[in-house]
């Protein structure tokens, strides 16, 4: 649940968008991308959220059908266009985005009374993002939710932070911190984790996490990995995961690829160790491709690079 739009990525590197000379155009919005990477990993997946009456609202349709993902819970807002992302790219980190989302994007227009709550209640994963929060009626659809949810097992909050939507991070922690009452996931890199919660350093942050309530907390700490955290019957679980080593094009799919994969993970029961390797490799597939959507790894492509990986140590 949550963001949608189109990416127009530049298909040149170390320029400016003023002088960009092509595009190209891809589905996009983090949430939306999360669905599509659980798609490839053979899931069941829609997207809640919405767009305008225009010819991007009808290729966000058409990019959801085609790759698998459910546009039943995607309705249009009248007066309002589908949200454009622009972005430059400076490889290896740096990539600027230009956000084309005024004076409200339609995604921040879901509300409470148009939820199916059943479906939500009922699925196995339901991924929400701080995005959300930061307008009504959205923010209230969002708690609507996952009161539906009732803490059921893998609710996710992805700490999504960015800047530009709020007009003030003391705002977004506030909202953070009610939310993660909601929620029994969370995951983030340290930067999101100091706006939720007021702390950076991965293990302070984690900590943070469960005790605000969440059942599993994972830290992304780019070149050093990522850390998780959770409480089993045997005591407190910390896993270390070091990242995995590519080429970097694009980073800015990155995580959501790893959220997909996360999902994959967390609803085939597999050991946390594994889940985070497993979602750190499609992570790093994804950031070694110049889109986002359709740079989401197969599970096969994610398993041939683990294995890669594993011969070279």
């Amino acid at each position: 649940m949550g963001r949608v739009g189109v990416d127009l990525y530049p298909l040149q590197d170390g320029v400016g968008l003023e002088d960009v000379e092509t595009f190209g155009k891809y589905l996009g919005g983090s949430a939306t991308n999360v669905a599509v990477a659980a798609a490839r990993h053979g899931r069941s997946a829609a997207v809640v959220t919405r767009t305008g009456h225009d010819a991007f609202g009808t290729f966000v349709h058409r990019a959801l059908t085609a790759f698998g993902v459910s546009d039943r819970f995607v309705s249009g807002v009248e007066g309002l266009n589908t949200p454009l992302a622009f972005c430059e790219m400076y490889p290896p980190d740096h990539f600027p985005l230009l956000f084309y989302r005024q004076p409200t994007a339609p995604d921040l227009q879901i509300r409470a009374e148009e939820l199916d709550l059943d479906a939500i209640g009922s699925a196995g994963v339901f991924w929400a993002t701080v995005t959300g929060l930061s307008e009504e009626p959205s923010r209230g659809a969002h708690f609507a939710a996952w009161r539906a949810r009732r803490r059921r097992r893998f609710t996710v909050l992805d700490l999504d932070y960015r800047p530009m939507f709020w007009e003030s991070p003391a705002a977004a922690a506030e909202q953070v911190r009610q939310a993660l009452q909601h929620v029994t996931v969370a995951v983030g890199n340290r930067e999101e984790c100091e706006v939720a919660v007021g702390e950076s350093e991965p293990r302070r942050a984690a900590e943070a996490l469960l005790e605000a309530g969440v059942e599993v907390a994972i830290v992304k700490q780019g070149p050093r990995g990522v850390l998780g955290m959770t409480r089993g019957a045997g005591g407190l679980e910390v896993v270390e995961v070091p990242p995995t080593p590519v080429a970097v094009v694009n980073g800015l799919g990155a995580g959501d690829g790893f959220g997909g994969a996360l999902v994959h993970g967390l609803l085939s029961g597999w050991e946390l160790e594994r889940v985070l390797r497993f979602a750190n490799a499609a992570g790093a597939i994804v950031a070694t491709r110049r889109e986002c959507s359709t740079a989401m790894p197969t599970t096969a492509e994610v398993e041939a690079l683990l294995e890669e990986v594993a011969s070279r140590a």
